[in-house]
């Protein structure tokens, strides 16, 4: 099916690389050195999550659901629901229609379809939107230490919206390629990333604030639009470099909140960090599957799309929760460089057995029947 062909989006989807043949088992899951999140399976399967209030003993469903409305017509496929979330500027709204789109995706078993995203995701008047340098310091900026953080929360998750249903939209041409459970997963992604900023929305009210209220930057949309032409580049760049970076700052946040004395919040917060565990294995798993698909080694092709695309890994890193989600050490770290050749080799094993395993397809499809 993927014979040698390169794939084209607006540039190149998958530029400069060339697919084998690929079964319907992942290299996630075949290869023994790829340790996968256990809970991912189960996540997948588990029922559309309505707990989108944050109650006094945790997160619970709302007293009453939400309507969305949509104009007739509208909404027939996953991608066509992931435009209009793209294309909706207020931020509760977006989060509401964020989780009506996956909700309809699970409840009518619609079809991936085909759409178009906007040039850039719809954004409210507020917060406006300024370089990393004009963020203004936390005594200059009008709230109070904890409401300071947690704006620059909701900011993220907001965002992770966006760069999740670009995700679907943008690449959803290709669905034959890299298959429905690709499209499920990032839909999946982005009902998380809503429910998550809804948390945030309704902590900040309580603290006497909203979202808006200080400026914020754009540098996560700048990442997206870095890799809007090549579906590794998206993988690498978002869940196994920007989801991965909120392994890492989830616990430190955490113990600031909790420094603060806002146990509540520092409950929010721990929950999302654990959350996002799923999205960063999600990324590691799918980038596998890419990897497999174009014959490349998953190690040194992350590195060489960083490169490419000039994307920064920084630390401190969480290495027991990155590697909780299946994120292998040496991708990212330099230090660690002990399982780089057990890597290759066991990709070039995997290479001959597929080729033996062809090659005795064909034989046997060959001799004549006896």
């Amino acid at each position: 099916m993927f014979g040698s062909t390169k794939i084209r989006c607006p540039r190149h989807l998958l530029p400069k690389f060339k697919f084998k043949p690929f079964t319907s088992s992942s290299a996630a899951s075949t290869s023994p050195q790829y340790r996968q999140w256990s809970g991912l399976q189960r996540w997948r399967e588990s029922p559309v999550n309505e707990d989108r209030v944050w109650g006094s003993k945790g997160p619970e469903p709302p007293l009453k659901l939400q309507q969305v409305d949509i104009a007739t017509g509208l909404g027939s496929s996953l991608a066509e629901l992931g435009a209009l979330v793209l294309s909706t500027s207020d931020p509760i709204a977006k989060s509401q229609l964020s989780h009506f789109a996956y909700s309809k995706f699970r409840t009518h078993n619609l079809p991936i379809g085909v759409s178009d995203p906007p040039t850039r995701p719809a954004r409210p008047a507020k917060p406006k939107l300024v370089s990393p340098k004009d963020i203004p310091a936390p005594k200059d900026a009008g709230l109070p230490l904890n409401a300071y953080m947690l704006h620059n929360l909701a900011h993220v998750e907001l965002n992770a919206i966006d760069l999740a249903w670009d995700t679907v939209v943008r690449f959803s041409p290709y669905t034959d390629l890299l298959g429905e459970g690709f499209f499920a997963d990032f839909a999946h992604v982005a009902d998380d990333e809503s429910r998550h900023f809804s948390w945030c929305s309704q902590r900040l009210a309580e603290l006497g604030f909203s979202y808006g209220d200080m400026p914020a930057h754009n540098l996560l949309w700048r990442e997206c639009e870095k890799s809007s032409d090549n579906v590794a580049a998206r993988l690498a760049a978002i869940p196994l470099v920007q989801e991965a970076r909120g392994l890492d700052a989830g616990p430190r946040l955490v113990n600031k909140f909790v420094g603060f004395g806002d146990n509540r919040t520092s409950k929010i917060v721990a929950r999302i960090a654990d959350e996002e565990v799923a999205h960063v294995a999600v990324g590691v798993y799918w980038f596998i599957s890419v990897c497999q698909k174009m014959s490349r080694v998953p190690c040194f092709a992350f590195r060489d799309l960083l490169k490419e695309y000039n994307v920064e890994v920084k630390g401190p890193f969480n290495y027991s929760a990155r590697e909780e989600a299946g994120l292998p050490r040496h991708w990212y770290d330099s230090s660690a460089t002990g399982d780089q050749e057990k890597e290759q080799l066991s990709e070039v094993y995997g290479r001959l057995a597929y080729i033996i395993a062809v090659e005795n397809e064909n034989a046997s499809s060959s001799r004549p029947p006896g």
